[in-house]
């Protein structure tokens, strides 16, 4: 068929059946690059009559409509501009989405919102040795308080021996219509929220089994299930915190990362003092079932509490029973693939949102967590067994102590300790502890 007729067909489509037509062949492709074509769809969308978002008036372009100018492009140009200013778009309208915040959580009160409207999903990648590539789309997701935990499953997992790393990231569609159901169809956009080295799953990174399966922790959030028998990949478990879980999953690349804005450091009026008018709310939970779900507020520490980097702070007082917390039900870590399910009682997920004095998220992580044994308590109150969950990232250390009552046969929680580093708190606020 002729170019021209070719032309004239394409010059009906709309901007996704365009980008559709564009990866047919090469020959489609050169196509569907016409100026031509892409300027009246550019002018059609973003004419002040017709513009379906609002947007900067930084971000505004100032367009000819003299037909040489558009001639005097490279083919694809106005292409690039069109796709350009939808994603600036998309990333205007999600910001107004998320610009309320709860006070009692510092985390935008329409994050579910946000991510229904964004037609947003979540896919693995796995990258073999030789190059090849394997792309799974989620087959189960769970949205919590402050945190979406997402799972992978199924029968045709490639060879782990095969793999050498993951890639995380979020997928939405390049065009957004907020009047229509977000539809899988059509041209996406990947944006890389995190990597994972694969070789990393050693007797170092495993915190816990059962009789079929062994599960890794990667960092930051990951959980890899592996089959006992075979050693070959279960399931794969991401837990993303809320705080910034929209940008990180929007608006990178395919192979760079969403990098947070520069951090302009907030005024600390008596640094002399140490940190006060800190708020923490944790939950532990697994499966949809909460073993803990607690707000802590007006917490502080004095600027002496300061040790190898880190700045103590102390939520729950090993020598205050008023302040000790039982885990509400039977703790464990649900997983389930399309075959088999089960629950590891070691483990389980452990959400963190500390806010700073003025109500700002200060540090943020959603994670799988074990349970490990400390012995039997020497403790003059207690009698039984303790047991200990720790977590360490690049921002701080959660350390938490557990009592098993073996009459009640539950768990207590009877210290938490955070240990946040002085690093983050000097770049936060711009002090020199």
């Amino acid at each position: 068929m002729p170019p021209e007729i070719l032309l004239k067909i394409f010059s009906y489509l709309d901007a996704v059946t365009l980008l559709c037509a564009g990866c047919v062949n090469r020959r489609f492709y050169h196509l569907a690059n016409d100026n031509f074509i892409w300027f009246r769809i550019y002018t059609t969308a973003f004419s002040p009559k017709r513009c379906n978002w609002k947007v900067n008036s930084a971000e505004k372009t100032a367009v000819s409509t003299n037909s040489l100018s558009v001639e005097d492009k490279e083919a694809g140009y106005w292409k690039k501009e069109f796709i350009t200013k939808q994603r600036a778009s998309v990333k205007a309208a999600l910001a107004r989405v998320l610009q309320p915040v709860n006070p009692d959580t510092g985390l935008p009160v329409k994050t579910k919102e946000a991510l229904r409207i964004s037609g947003l999903y979540w896919v693995i990648i796995l990258k073999a040795k030789n190059g090849q590539e394997y792309i799974m789309e989620h087959t189960d997701l769970s949205v919590h308080d402050s945190s979406v935990t997402i799972m992978w499953y199924g029968k045709n997992w490639p060879q782990l021996a095969m793999l050498s790393a993951l890639d995380l990231c979020g997928v939405t569609p390049v065009f957004m219509d907020r009047s229509k159901t977000p539809s899988k169809n059509g041209p996406r956009w990947h944006s890389l929220i995190a990597k994972y080295n694969l070789s990393n799953l050693t007797e170092s990174t495993m915190i816990g089994w059962d009789s079929l399966i062994r599960i890794f922790c990667l960092h930051p959030g990951l959980l890899v299930g592996l089959w006992k028998r075979e050693e070959e990949l279960a399931f794969v478990m991401a837990n993303l915190h809320f705080h910034h879980l929209v940008e990180k999953s929007t608006l990178g690349s395919a192979t760079v990362p969403y990098e947070l804005p520069p951090h302009t450091p907030l005024l600390d009026d008596h640094p002399e003092y140490g940190l006060h008018g800190y708020q923490l709310h944790v939950d532990m939970h697994s499966g949809g079932i909460f073993y803990l779900c607690g707000t802590f507020r007006n917490l502080f520490t004095k600027k002496g509490s300061i040790e190898n980097g880190y700045v103590k702070l102390v939520v729950i007082r090993f020598k205050n029973n008023t302040e000790h917390l039982p885990l509400i039900g039977k703790f464990g870590l649900s997983w389930r693939t399309d075959v088999f399910d089960g629950c590891i009682k070691s483990c389980s997920i452990m959400d963190v949102t500390l806010l700073d004095e003025y109500g700002k998220p200060f540090w943020c992580f959603s994670s799988p967590v074990c349970m490990r044994s400390s012995g039997p308590s020497d403790g003059p109150n207690f009698l039984g067994q303790t047991y200990c969950v720790d977590y360490v990232d690049s921002e701080g250390k959660v350390h938490v102590e557990l009592l098993w009552i073996k009459e009640t046969e539950e768990y207590f929680i009877v210290s938490l300790v955070l240990y946040l580093r002085t690093a983050k708190i000097n770049q936060w606020f711009g002090t020199a502890y």
